[in-house]
């Protein structure tokens, strides 16, 4: 089974911003998380544009940039910005819905699923960015000198 990763891609994408310096160009995004491509950095930072998130700039020294307060943007509001995925890979068997124990498992499985689903949702409205930024600041505070990660330089608290 495949993990779709894109919320928590996302959101590493936005702390590299809120802690850099100037504009990040989406090769320097890139760089942040091994195994990503520009090109899709792009295309998913297009739409956090649209929500109003990040912007960037053209040109010599331009590149992304956040445009929000961190403050105000939850967890949830970039999950609903990047499509809301869905938060379960497991699901049921439709394969004979007049089955009597299809239909008895599927409503059993739909009930937890749906109340687990909703739970994770209503946290991901309680966590802001800032908050993000903050458990980063002082994580980064305990080791400054670590400069283990591929785009260490970014990592510079507010």
């Amino acid at each position: 089974m495949k993990i779709d990763s894109k919320l928590s891609s996302v959101l590493h994408l936005l702390l590299h911003m809120a802690h850099s310096e100037r504009p990040m160009t989406s090769d320097a995004l890139a760089a942040c998380m091994p195994g990503s491509h520009p090109v899709v950095v792009r295309r998913t930072l297009a739409g956090l544009r649209e929500a109003g998130f990040v912007g960037a700039e053209r040109g010599h020294g331009g590149g992304w940039m956040l445009a929000c307060d961190l403050r105000h943007v939850t967890l949830r509001d970039v999950y609903d910005a990047v499509g809301a995925p869905a938060v379960f890979a497991m699901g049921h068997r439709s394969d004979n819905p007049q089955c009597l124990v299809e239909q008895a498992v599927n409503a059993a499985l739909d009930s937890a699923l749906r109340e687990a689903e909703d739970l994770l949702v209503k946290r991901l409205g309680s966590v802001t960015l800032a908050a993000l930024s903050v458990d980063f600041n002082q994580r980064f505070a305990k080791r400054p000198h670590d400069r283990s990660h591929t785009n260490a330089d970014h990592h510079r608290p507010e």
